[in-house]
């Protein structure tokens, strides 16, 4: 039986998976599709920076973004004196740190599916006199569907799962900051194995269906190649 603490830690990360994700798919979307097309000698260092939450450890990232977000820090400050409230250990700060660890999640499965798109339908598409816009909307976006719904899965479980750069920018703070797997670590800190079982057992089970949703599309749902 979960606890009002627990049910308030899962409740949390369900807001924060789902505004992160929807943060991911405005962000990553343009990303992506600047990666696929760009020939710029910029492109691999903006792959880079992209990928680097990848090999970077959560609590590095985290303390950076600490220090960033803190009254005195190059994002807090102005936020304080535009909001009379502090960035840093608040739910505004978790949804920044997530969105920036969670990245590359969103946008290396769009930047697969806009290449795979080609340039053959968007060509098509503005002899038609289709604007950009357009031919995006219209054409690019349909046929980069799996790229969204991989995008769309897996930035949302791996936000689900997040640990140490949320603890890092938002502490532990019932109702506001602590989130799921901070509650399981609380659990497993004070013994009580059972329901740190409970938690742990949702997510891995969680974990296991988004990977075959993710596994099941790629094979039913093939990207179209111009």
């Amino acid at each position: 039986m979960l606890s009002y603490d627990d049910l308030q830690a899962l409740w949390l990360t369900l807001q924060l998976a789902t505004v992160t994700v929807c943060v991911l798919l405005i962000v990553g979307t343009p990303i992506a599709w600047w990666l696929a097309h760009s020939r710029s000698k910029l492109q691999t260092i903006v792959e880079a920076v992209v990928a680097l939450p990848l090999v970077l450890p959560p609590t590095v990232l985290g303390f950076y973004l600490l220090i960033a977000m803190s009254p005195q820090g190059i994002i807090g400050s102005p936020w304080l004196q535009f909001t009379d409230a502090t960035l840093s250990f608040s739910f505004t700060a978790l949804v920044i740190a997530s969105t920036l660890y969670s990245l590359p999640f969103v946008v290396q499965p769009l930047q697969t599916s806009f290449e795979a798109v080609g340039s053959m339908p968007l060509e098509t598409a503005s002899m038609l006199r289709a604007s950009p816009v357009d031919a995006f909307i219209s054409v690019a976006s349909p046929l980069a569907l799996r790229g969204y719904i991989t995008a769309t899965v897996l930035g949302f479980a791996h936000t689900l799962g997040e640990f140490g750069v949320v603890l890092m920018v938002g502490g532990s703070i019932p109702g506001k900051t602590k989130v799921l797997s901070i509650s399981i670590y609380d659990h497993v800190e004070t013994l009580e194995y059972a329901q740190a079982h409970t938690l742990s057992g949702g997510l891995l089970l969680f974990s296991f269906i988004t990977l075959l949703i993710v596994y099941t599309i790629n094979r039913r749902l093939p990207i179209r190649v111009a």
